[in-house]
């Protein structure tokens, strides 16, 4: 708020400065006034009428009368006050203008602006625990008198679950009825909070709702924890190791979430006597051929240079294979198969066909960087032997 003022005040400093700048400036030349424009025309007029009486064109009493009647308009004519003073005190214009346009804009902001919303935000306390509780409390107040509102009984019961209240989520899911049968993710979170209320016992009602689940939605992250850790409490290891390696399979390599999945996976192995995951058999069915570079680029290339070529999967940016070697001399031949995969679920060979690219890095770290020599990705058929890829332009 105090950013927003201040540069509302500067912004009408400035308003102010432009209107009242003639004021603080004047003219270095003052307006020819009226008075001095009536007395130059009327001493036109005199020198015309001596002219014309020089040359004989009127007579010594028409010039008389002539002359007689012009004196008397110009004295009258520049008798009148001149119109330059009716500005007044240019002070009192100053303070005048200065209280107009502040009130204006005063006005206009407090009248159509959100300076009321904006005060309030600002003394609006950070969420505490104790105000969420206070809101779920008034929201489940306001159910009590929705009793056919299933959509807001199931927004409810997930306020409970995620404040750890078990107890009163178990009851809103129930209430909710109709509404969390047609939601695998609802049907999830209930078979949880009935579990947990039965101290870790899947038996009965929260394992025909992980099922229910499953069968909307095989591939339900939560559904297939629960079905996998409702298994591995009944010692049915089998189907544990099933259903978590489904879930592994959803997973981005390399997190804490897969991590620990494997972990429950070799666990539910090792109980159940079962044999370790086997390797992926490795095929040599992959892409090879040769790397060149543009003869404008070869004199960028410096001792400790890497060479990666890159395979992907096209439309997706997570390599497949990836090849890391010292630059040596061109043209270099590569080879990518599934001995260079980054995962054992994602294999080259699996693809009929990948998207390549080759970048020369001076650091060899996976992430592109400016001045890097790069090649223009070609899509290759998976089995190609005689790829030819060409570094040709440096990274911006």
């Amino acid at each position: 708020m105090t950013s927003f003022l201040i540069s509302a005040l500067l912004l009408l400093i400035l308003v102010l400065v432009l209107l009242l700048r003639p004021f603080f400036f004047p003219a270095k030349e003052s307006a020819t006034s009226r008075r001095q424009m009536n007395a130059a025309i009327y001493r036109e007029e005199l020198d015309k009428l001596e002219a014309d009486r020089l040359v004989g064109a009127v007579d010594a009493n028409s010039y008389e009368q002539a002359h007689a009647e012009m004196r008397q308009r110009l004295f009258q004519d520049t008798d009148e006050a001149d119109d330059l003073a009716v500005l007044g005190s240019p002070k009192k214009t100053i303070i005048g203008v200065c209280l107009f346009v502040v009130l204006l804009s005063a006005g206009s902001y407090f009248y159509l602006g959100d300076a009321p919303r904006i005060a309030e935000k600002s003394a609006e306390k950070p969420m505490t625990q104790e105000s969420v509780e206070k809101m779920v409390a008034e929201f489940a107040a306001k159910m009590e008198k929705e009793p056919d509102n299933l959509k807001g009984w199931a927004m409810l019961a997930r306020s409970y679950r995620i404040l750890g209240r078990n107890a009163e989520a178990e009851k809103a899911y129930a209430r909710a009825g109709a509404f969390v049968d047609a939601d695998p993710q609802l049907l999830a979170d209930y078979a949880d909070v009935l579990a947990a209320n039965a101290n870790g016992n899947f038996a009965g009602r929260p394992q025909q709702l992980i099922n229910k689940a499953l069968a909307l939605d095989p591939n339900n992250l939560l559904a297939l924890w629960l079905s996998g850790t409702a298994a591995f409490n009944a010692q049915n290891y089998k189907v544990a190791v099933q259903s978590w390696e489904k879930l592994a399979k959803q997973l981005p390599a390399e997190t804490d979430e897969a991590r620990a999945i494997a972990t429950s996976i070799a666990e539910a192995r090792s109980k159940g006597g079962l044999a370790p995951a086997s390797a992926p058999a490795i095929s040599n069915q992959g892409v090879s051929g040769q790397v060149g570079i543009a003869a404008e680029l070869s004199n960028k290339i410096k001792a400790g240079d890497v060479l990666m070529v890159i395979a992907r999967k096209p439309g997706e940016r997570m390599p497949v294979a990836v090849l890391k070697t010292a630059v040596t001399t061109f043209p270099m031949s590569f080879v990518l198969n599934d001995a260079l995969a980054m995962s054992p679920n994602a294999l080259i060979s699996q693809l009929p066909e990948v998207l390549i690219e080759v970048r020369i890095s001076k650091t060899g770290m996976a992430m592109p960087e400016s001045g890097d020599l790069i090649s223009t990705p070609q899509t290759i058929k998976v089995g190609t032997t005689n790829a030819r890829l060409m570094i040709n332009q440096v990274r911006p």
